[in-house]
């Protein structure tokens, strides 16, 4: 279907049918715009365009699927990207076959504990309000218990703690700025990664020393000399 132009120099709109056939097959109007007698673009048929707009619910996540390999760099392409079949390694078993023995491992280490650290895996004396009774808490915070002891309790609590989670939490930011300037100081071409970085692996080593040792003797009750006085442990 053809229509005349009444004017060479307006642009006119021709509308040409088409019927599919098969699932969804409807008939779809293709827009043909002529501007100044030269043919136009034909536009997709409205079956193929994708009802998502930006007032549709899905319109933020279409959004953030195509940022994606833009905003995460080589690992957003990576994962845009096809990866080849020998690349890939299956579910079963090569990624399966750790959980069964971790398990296995865990079961075992519960049976030994039980076979041999009974006492601490009974059930204590029931409570008595009458009873003096030193609390404790749990392992994982026995250093910070003993840690209290090592000096003014406001320091050791509410200073100290803070400032090294806080070190911890912006550590990245400390190695790679100051990393920088300590490389430069030492002459090195530049700083060594975490893992093969001989100063701040040992200072790493050093600090979970510390722990270890003030968790065990917290546990040990050996008194040991210190600036403040004798320091018991437990």
């Amino acid at each position: 279907m053809k229509l005349k132009d009444p004017t060479p120099d307006v642009p006119v709109t021709r509308w040409d049918g088409e019927l599919r056939e098969g699932p969804g097959a409807a008939t779809a109007a293709i827009p043909i715009i002529q501007v100044d007698g030269h043919g136009g673009h034909t536009l997709e048929p409205g079956y193929k365009r994708m009802p998502i707009g930006p007032d549709h619910i899905l319109y933020p996540v279409m959004i953030g699927l195509a940022l994606f390999p833009i905003l995460m760099g080589s690992a957003g392409h990576h994962l845009a990207d096809d990866m080849p079949e020998e690349d890939t390694h299956p579910f079963f078993p090569d990624h399966f076959w750790p959980y069964p023995i971790i398990a296995v491992i865990m079961m075992l280490t519960v049976g030994v504990l039980s076979a041999f650290v009974q006492t601490n895996m009974q059930l204590e004396q029931s409570a008595d309000p009458r009873a003096v009774v030193l609390p404790r808490p749990d392992w994982y915070f026995l250093f910070l218990f003993q840690f209290l002891k090592l000096g003014p309790e406001l320091i050791m609590s509410l200073v100290i703690p803070p400032l090294v989670v806080g070190a911890l939490l912006i550590w990245p930011f400390i190695d790679n700025i100051g990393g920088r300037l300590a490389a430069r100081r030492l002459g090195w071409a530049s700083w060594p990664v975490p893992g093969r970085n001989k100063i701040t692996g040992t200072a790493w080593v050093v600090f979970l020393g510390i722990l270890l040792f003030l968790t065990l003797w917290a546990l040990s009750g050996i008194t040991l000399p210190w600036f403040t006085g004798p320091v018991t442990g437990g």
